[in-house]
């Protein structure tokens, strides 16, 4: 029997001091669906396949006026056989040590297991407070079923149905009632605590093929081994949340499964974890795209980074395995140059070299995604922004509108950030070609200091200021 272990590295403090709560259990319990009840959506894979979980699933929760983490995990299994199945098990205990309050699910339709026992005796030495609670009893037929696991010496037993929302409001009542106590803090202006409540967290996706290091990365940027790491490809099979800390701003990190050709995807859950894949596209601020140094770009990256590009997104290209690269004579300029004629669409997103295995070249990955992330929540004066038009539009004039007529730049102003947005006023917005507006929008990142940054340009007759935009650039 294994005992709860020591983590092999201290968990990183969680920029936000929430209480925790982790829900275990053998694999395929249900804990994944009580987890999706909990959060109010449908953030983790659910299957009737034992050991779809693989990594520890973060999310924030409030119950009853408290706001608490819930993690889903793996199946707390007494038996590991090593390897990929080891690294599982090794997932959920650190959860566990995570954890202010555990809650373990029995299996109420297949009964008592004898690795229930194992596993109960494995959480009394964590001295963790835990709710036991037996799931699937959705029926008078099941609901006898209950009594069986007081066999185990428990004292109190929760009976829930995680997939229809039977009983989850009692044993969410004891969770909340286990919380650490609230530590005393200054008072704060109305105002303060406003601007806190409406402030969406910053989101950081890492995404790309499957086995290009996209977990190693992800341990190495959090400090511990947040994911699940395999030679298999496809290890990572749901879209992973964890605390992180970015230039000093809490935000989330975000590990998705690889993303593979549709016409390669014949598993159910694969094609569930590629949907979770491109969804944490579409909610993040910053994607760290990677791709493997040895194989270079592939069609499949250039079509996530369109996805990417166009809806704006900050974006960074992470070389990883660059160690390897380096050892067959790689040269990091020649090794640019070639990703950028891949990646033509892509002339603005930093390229960083480096070895999630060895470290090499993280820190400054850490240090461009921090001031992209200022750039791409930037804003600019009207007066600085009208300034930079002009000195472009002088420089260069647009091309004569039909029957010669000259193509006038009224006035701009920015109308949003995150990415930084502009509206501008034009005569003719129709008679603006695609070359101009490229045109535009790269000067205007130079001159206004967004370079490495999306921004999008919206072009507006002034004499339907009020009506829609006709024109939309990223």
């Amino acid at each position: 029997m294994r005992a709860l272990s020591t983590p092999r590295r201290a968990i990183h403090p969680r920029p936000r001091k929430l209480p925790v709560v982790a829900i275990v259990g053998r694999p395929n319990v249900g804990k994944s669906t009580l987890f999706n009840r909990i959060i109010g959506e449908r953030r983790a894979i659910v299957d009737d396949f034992p050991g779809v979980t693989r990594d520890r699933n973060y999310a924030e929760a409030v119950w009853d006026g408290r706001q608490y983490i819930v993690i889903d995990t793996g199946g707390l299994d007494t038996e590991g056989n090593g390897g990929l199945e080891a690294s599982v098990q090794d997932q959920s205990r650190r959860a566990v040590e995570e954890a202010d309050v555990v809650i373990f699910l029995f299996d109420g339709k297949s009964g008592l297991n004898p690795l229930d026992a194992e596993a109960v005796d494995l959480l009394r030495v964590s001295q963790k407070p835990v709710l036991f609670a037996v799931n699937k009893l959705d029926s008078e037929r099941r609901a006898d079923n209950l009594y069986e696991f007081y066999a185990l010496g428990l004292e109190t037993l929760f009976s829930i149905s995680a997939e229809h929302g039977l009983g989850i409001a009692d044993l969410l009542d004891q969770m909340v009632a286990r919380f650490p106590e609230l530590p005393a803090v200054p008072n704060e202006p109305p105002e303060e605590k406003k601007i806190e409540a409406i402030v969406r967290p910053l989101r950081v996706a890492i995404v790309g093929r499957p086995n290009v290091g996209k977990s190693t990365l992800v341990n190495r940027l959090l400090g511990y081994e947040r994911s699940v790491i395999d030679a298999t490809p496809g290890t990572t099979r749901d879209s992973l949340d964890a605390p992180f800390e970015l230039g000093g701003e809490a935000c989330v990190l975000v590990d998705t499964a690889g993303i593979r050709r549709k016409a390669r995807i014949d598993d159910r859950i694969e094609r569930f974890s590629v949907g979770r894949s491109l969804k944490a596209v579409d909610r993040s601020d910053l994607v760290i795209h990677v791709i493997d140094g040895s194989e270079g770009v592939t069609d499949q990256d250039a079509q996530i980074l369109s996805y990417a590009v166009d809806r704006a997104k900050a974006l960074i290209v992470a070389v990883n395995k660059w160690d390897l690269v380096l050892t067959s004579g790689g040269d990091p300029e020649k090794y640019r140059a070639e990703v950028r004629y891949r990646l033509s669409f892509l002339d603005f997103a930093p390229i960083a070299l480096i070895s999630a295995a060895t470290g090499y070249g993280v820190r400054k990955l850490l240090d461009t995604a921090a001031r992209l992330v200022r750039n791409y929540r930037g804003k600019i004066s009207t007066s600085a922004f009208n300034q930079a038009l002009q000195q472009i539009t002088r420089a260069h004039s647009a091309p004569l509108a039909a029957q010669g007529r000259a193509v006038k730049f009224y006035y701009g102003t920015q109308t949003a950030s995150g990415p930084p947005t502009f509206t501008v006023f034009v005569n003719r917005p129709d008679a603006v070609s695609e070359s101009y507006k490229r045109y535009l929008l790269h000067h205007l990142r130079e001159e206004l200091g967004f370079e490495n940054t999306p921004i999008r340009l919206h072009l507006r007759s002034r004499r339907e200021e009020r009506s829609s935009h006709r024109g939309h650039i990223n």
